[in-house]
């Protein structure tokens, strides 16, 4: 099955993609809102139209009535995020009761998309599921996430930035865990059903970034003096910035018997370590081309 990749905003390309195929999609990095706010509403909103328009025609073009009675057939599952919810305050969850309140043009855009996957199963009878994720990590994530950019710094001796003075809480889930969750919603929830997924597992941002410094310290043998945590600084935080987000995952625990298949600490450890190999590898081959400085 060939993979096909594309402008998610471009409804010809749809047309012209053979079936089946699989889909690549590149999301845009969080950070990039603040500077370019209309990528993210021709990528989430545009985009998710026309997803949900080029569903719509294959599933009416091959499904007989019968079929389009079987629950998991030609299903359309949207991956969103627990930041539609807005912002929590130190104590409480996110579930799937919880209201909107987007405050960033990232979350507006994705809550948008989820009215707009809703709005196309009441309307067009169309057979979709929606998750809300926390926080992702995990192998080839962007470079410019919190835990690459950690990596990447301290391997580098450069500082380590932390938006104001790190105390953002973010409820962590390893990618792994995450695609585990979507194959079970995807295959054995009910049409028109929303799960929340998180790793129950909070961590301030200043905490984090010192439990990674603390497993770079570990790992890597040329270690600044004092530890990677000297390379700590504090940076001006950026626009519209959310406290906290948490989920409470107790829908699909007990709905689709879920849960991360590791401990946070061993999903971040392994993360590390496929990081260090990974810029490793990268200085190697500059140095190789003489480009590393």
């Amino acid at each position: 099955m060939p993979y096909e990749e594309g402008c998610l905003s471009i409804p010809e390309y749809f047309d012209s993609v053979e079936r089946p195929a699989r889909a690549r999609i590149r999301y845009l990095d969080g950070d990039f809102q603040v500077t370019s706010p209309g990528a993210f509403v021709r990528s989430n909103i545009e985009g998710t139209f026309v997803l949900l328009e080029a569903a719509r025609a294959f599933w009416n073009d091959v499904s007989t009535p019968q079929e389009k009675a079987q629950p998991h057939h030609h299903r359309f599952h949207h991956v969103s995020t627990d930041e539609v919810f807005g912002m929590l305050p130190s104590e409480g969850f996110f579930d799937e009761t919880s209201a909107y309140n987007p405050s960033s043009p990232y979350s507006a855009t994705k809550a948008a998309s989820d009215h707009l996957v809703r709005a196309w199963g009441h309307t067009y009878g169309l057979n979709f599921t929606i998750s809300n994720c926390s926080n992702n990590f995990g192998p080839r994530q962007h470079d410019e996430k919190l835990i690459p950019t950690v990596i990447r710094n301290a391997l580098k001796r450069n500082s380590i930035p932390v938006y104001g003075q790190g105390l953002n809480v973010r409820d962590w889930l390893a990618v792994q865990d995450h695609c585990t969750a979507i194959e079970k919603v995807f295959f054995e929830a009910a049409p028109g059903s929303t799960y929340c997924v998180g790793g129950n597992t909070e961590y301030t941002n200043i905490d984090l970034v010192h439990k990674i410094c603390g497993i770079l310290n570990e790992i890597v043998d040329e270690k600044p003096a004092g530890g990677f945590e000297s390379l700590i600084t504090f940076v001006t935080d950026r626009p519209g910035h959310d406290f906290r987000y948490a989920i409470d995952g107790t829908k699909i625990r007990a709905e689709l018997n879920w849960r991360p298949a590791e401990s946070f600490e061993d999903r971040l450890r392994s993360t590390i370590e496929w990081y260090v190999n990974k810029y490793a590898a990268a200085t190697v081959g500059s140095l190789l081309r003489g480009e590393f400085a």
